[in-house]
């Protein structure tokens, strides 16, 4: 396993369900590994270390083949290794990750995000340091 910070893995943010059951690779190059890294870094261990949980990715990297196969818009940051979704088990934990990270961390975009019962947050950083901080609730 790859490390990428204390509680991090390249494997598990490069971990696709869609890419795994149509066989489509989900590698990242050089440059999306080191965007990886500075999110994990900058964001997704922050926000582990305050949690004192562990924080699921449900989507990190995905390659151009993996984000059309899974509706992506066509110049999401997943595939630059700028973003992750973070699984929730509910709203209400939800809106208390999406808050903190709001509160404490730089990023470029933040969004609460909600399809019928299922509920993430989306957060991205860019590693050039021009972040934006965008946030969303949709």
């Amino acid at each position: 396993m790859t490390s990428i910070t204390k509680n991090f893995s390249l494997e598990e943010m490069c971990r696709s369900n869609t890419a795994r059951v149509k066989g489509l690779p989900n590698v990242p190059n050089a440059e999306q590994v080191n965007n990886l890294q500075q999110l994990c870094k900058n964001v997704l261990q922050p926000l582990r270390d305050h949690l004192g949980t562990p924080v699921v990715i449900n989507s990190g990297f995905r390659s151009q083949a993996v984000n059309m196969a899974v509706g992506g818009a066509k110049n999401s940051q997943h595939t630059k290794g700028e973003a992750a979704d973070i699984k929730c088990k509910d709203l209400p934990f939800a809106k208390q990750i999406y808050a903190w990270i709001m509160d404490n961390l730089k990023f470029d975009q933040l969004i609460l995000e909600r399809k019928g019962n299922a509920v993430w947050v989306h957060v991205s950083y860019r590693a050039n340091g021009k972040n934006r901080q965008q946030a969303f609730n949709v």
